[in-house]
């Protein structure tokens, strides 16, 4: 950042205490109402530091230095930094200012004053942060149920960031901190958006997300049967959950059905319908709808039925009441047995 020479620090003090006692007088600054002897400025990368060093009129020659190079003796300035320049007000004033600041500019700022009587110094320590960055993140992936999972989201800044994941459901929860999130036996709850997001209070969080996807066999979560009077439109439905999306398969007994006269088959993603038209007596009876995918099958019987024979929605047989009235006094006997 600074021209300098390379001699050891001791003798560049020296020897710059030397080149003051050389430099012309023009400069009537005063000093030494300066800062903390130590002090620490503390800014954000991209912004303007400036570094206060007051004077009084006791003050022959002043200086300012980073680490071992010389910034600027007086006015002269010896940096080549184009950023860096002087603050000054009236004779009261010799600061130092750095314009974007960046992390290479971190480090010891020493301002130096030359008295009748001594030599003092007030060095003030420059600390750059940087907003928390993310730079890796896991891409979406593909799983099937069961899998172990693993998560990374890699980020930088100053201070180092602190690092959450959450899964983006209605609740939201934080589910790990840290770079790694690891999930054992991943189940299909465990779908969706996950979110990290690494932040160290310098500037707003860094936000990535990643989209896991979990595959799984189908299931047949509604099975509903028709109660139908013939001549009428019967429709018999399953809908089913999968991932990847299943597919189909109507069957009456053991032969399988397709589009044909009388029976239209419909698919509307997850679900399927299975269309009765005309409904006549040889119509009636047990139908099962079967849903696949690479990962497994699930099968669901359906009935379409007439009205008044005891059937619910779900195909399950209901004896109705006046059945049991029926068979009840015929089982009193055995039972009393």
């Amino acid at each position: 950042m600074w021209r300098a020479s390379r001699p050891r620090l001791a003798q560049l003090r020296a020897s710059f205490f030397r080149l003051l006692c050389l430099l012309p007088a023009g400069v009537s600054v005063r000093s030494a109402d300066m800062q903390r002897a130590t002090d620490n400025i503390t800014i954000r990368q991209g912004d303007t530091a400036v570094i206060r060093c007051y004077v009084d009129d006791k003050v022959s020659k002043v200086a300012w230095l980073n680490r071992s190079n010389i910034i600027f003796a007086g006015e002269d300035k010896w940096s080549l930094d184009p950023r860096v320049d002087l603050v000054t007000k009236g004779q009261l004033e010799y600061s130092l200012r750095i314009q974007k600041v960046d992390v290479y500019d971190e480090g010891p700022y020493t301002c130096s004053i030359q008295t009748k009587q001594q030599s003092k110094t007030s060095q003030v320590y420059l600390i750059v942060q940087v907003p928390a960055n993310i730079y890796r993140v896991s891409e979406d992936i593909t799983v099937n149920e069961g899998s172990n999972v693993t998560l990374s989201c890699l980020a930088n800044g100053r201070p180092d960031p602190s690092i959450t994941w959450r899964l983006l459901n209605p609740s939201a929860e934080t589910l790990e901190v840290g770079e790694y999130l690891e999930i054992y036996g991943i189940m299909r709850t465990q779908a969706g958006r996950y979110e990290c997001k690494a932040s160290n209070d310098v500037a707003t969080p860094d936000v990535k997300y990643v989209n896991v996807v979990v595959n799984y066999p189908p299931f047949i979560k509604l099975a509903k049967s028709s109660e139908t009077q013939m001549g009428r439109l019967g429709v018999l439905q399953c809908d089913a959950t999968a991932v990847p999306k299943p597919e189909f398969e109507w069957y009456r007994d053991d032969k399988r059905l397709s589009n044909m006269q009388g029976i239209t088959i419909q698919i509307v993603g997850t679900r399927t319908l299975l269309l009765v038209a005309n409904v006549t007596e040889d119509d009636y009876g047990n139908y099962t709808c079967v849903a696949t995918n690479r990962l497994g099958r699930h099968n669901a019987s359906v009935f379409l039925y007439r009205p008044g024979t005891g059937r619910d929605i779900n195909g399950s047989a209901c004896i109705c009441l006046s059945m049991w009235l029926l068979v009840l006094p015929l089982l009193l006997p055995l039972l009393n047995c």
